[in-house]
């Protein structure tokens, strides 16, 4: 097999391997003659299509013909223009066949918290509330590894440490105050010490209504300009804390204390076909389960944002997804920014030609399971089932995001490739052989076994047991292997 198509209703196919001008092609029961040379993982016309004439993937129109294309042409950047679904506007039009939230028995072994849902990881996290704190944040978190190695009930000291804090004020400012404190309600975090400079403006004033109602036990703060030696202070408060969390223990917990995340990053034509597909397989498994999850990345949404609005549960979830599309389209606006820039370099080496054609592949993670809320950048979920995360197409500032919600796990797709890790434990599944062979230090599932003809449902049920041995902490993800983590903060204002 050298190329396949998506649906039964696609007009392209996608080639399997570099394909030669002139070489003739059996696809979808048709044969075609190539008329050009098609790179691995890039598009073919499968139909002479007019100019203006639409050109579609998935079962949904990715784009439009700039010029008049011919059976086995090479379809990408060069002849396709994007299309906007929303342009005419957005009608409610429910899809029936989404997916239900459900209820099960099933377990998992967790660390059940007083949230009502559970951890998969028992962490004691060092949150500087400001840049200015990272370095005192980061040596403290050092001395405490070595002190407190890790061990089977207790998984070391996370150092969320972030560029934000300072020069900052009005939303922006309150973003940052609301994401670390919902940072710090992440089930993955037995316990947690805020640390401080003084004199910041997100000081421990300006968080403490973020931060709510915590668990005194399992927190503490620490001021360094108040203190005479922050690490003989750190190191106490530590302690105290340690004391608490060294006696958690994993107990059986229903799957309905589980939120997981989804994300990806350096996408390829390959993304939404195999792993971003087997994910919403998974999805549409834990939904039915009782589990929470959520999708995020807005602008990678643009151009199939109809599909997710038409699985809303109702009307108010419909409003506020319209909403959300909106937003983040004014926030391109304002900057002057084309949202169709969204699809990287790397993106479009890998075969992904428009905005919608990587939107696509994008939301399939979500599967066909009923959109049960839409929550704001920052907020934590509180509806179980399939949640949309308002969050920017970047990683790093989205997962941060996903994390503030409440996911304890990503699951993380890629087809070009990223060793990066973030908050916890982030899954990643590659989205091609050629990438999970070429690096397997980086990726944790190979979904690309989907091209060689393995059957979905039993990849999707090893994915499922190889996410549920992650979340029982009997398999380390990649990241945590090589102890690669970071975060960033969403920012949009000026810096003072």
């Amino acid at each position: 097999m050298k190329a396949i198509t998506v649906h039964p209703d696609d007009s392209v196919a996608i080639a399997l391997e570099p394909l030669k001008k002139g070489e003739a092609v059996t696809v979808a029961g048709q044969n075609v003659t190539l008329q050009s040379d098609i790179p691995f993982g890039h598009k073919f016309a499968l139909k002479d299509t007019a100019q203006d004439g639409a050109f579609v993937k998935y079962g949904e129109v990715i784009g439009l013909a700039q010029k008049p294309i011919a059976a086995g042409e090479w379809v990408h950047v060069h002849n396709l223009k994007n299309v906007d679904p929303g342009a005419s506007g957005y009608k409610y039009e429910f899809n029936a066949k989404s997916v239900m939230p459900g209820k099960s028995d099933a377990t998992f072994m967790g660390y059940a918290r007083k949230s009502g849902q559970a951890g998969i990881r028992n962490y004691i996290a060092i949150i500087p509330i400001v840049f200015c704190a990272n370095g005192p944040a980061e040596k403290l978190g050092r001395m405490l590894s070595l002190k407190y190695p890790e061990t089977d009930f207790f998984d070391g000291f996370q150092v969320l440490a972030h560029g934000s804090g300072c020069g900052q004020s009005g939303d922006d400012l309150n973003m940052t105050s609301k994401v670390l404190a919902n940072l710090s309600k992440n089930d993955n975090f037995g316990g947690v010490l805020f640390v401080s400079l003084g004199c910041e403006v997100n000081d421990l004033k300006q968080m403490k209504p973020y931060i709510g109602e915590y668990d005194a036990e399992r927190t503490r703060f620490m001021t360094l300009q108040d203190v005479d030696d922050e690490y003989e202070t750190g190191m106490k408060l530590a302690d105290e804390l340690y004391a608490v969390v060294s006696k958690d223990r994993r107990t059986p917990c229903n799957l309905n204390m589980l939120n997981i995340g989804y994300n990806c990053g350096g996408s390829d034509s390959f993304s939404g076909i195999t792993a971003n597909r087997l994910v919403g397989d998974l999805t549409d498994k834990l939904t039915k389960l009782g589990a929470t999850t959520n999708l995020t990345e807005v602008p990678e949404m643009f151009g199939a944002e109809h599909i997710l609005m038409n699985r809303a549960k109702d009307e108010a979830v419909f409003s506020k997804t319209v909403a959300m599309i909106k937003d983040f389209k004014e926030y391109f606006a304002k900057y002057g920014q084309n949202p169709e820039d969204n699809a990287t370099q790397g993106n479009v080496e890998g075969g992904i030609s428009t905005l919608a054609d990587k939107s696509l592949g994008c939301i399939q993670k979500g599967g066909k399971s009923l959109v049960v809320d839409v929550v704001p950048h920052g907020d934590r979920i509180t509806q179980r089932g399939f949640n949309i995360v308002a969050g920017p197409g970047n990683d790093l500032t989205g997962i941060t995001g996903q994390v503030a919600a409440g996911s304890v796990l990503i699951l993380f797709t890629t087809g070009r490739g990223t060793p990066a890790g973030f908050i916890g434990p982030t899954f990643r599944l590659s989205t091609n052989n050629v990438l999970f062979k070429k690096k397997p230090g980086w990726n944790d599932f190979n979904a690309g076994r989907l091209l060689t003809g393995e059957a979905p449902e039993a990849l999707t049920e090893e994915l499922y047991d190889m996410v549920m041995a992650t979340c029982e902490g009997r398999y380390r993800t990649k990241n945590e292997m090589h102890g690669f983590y970071q975060m960033g903060i969403f920012k949009d204002g000026v810096t003072d």
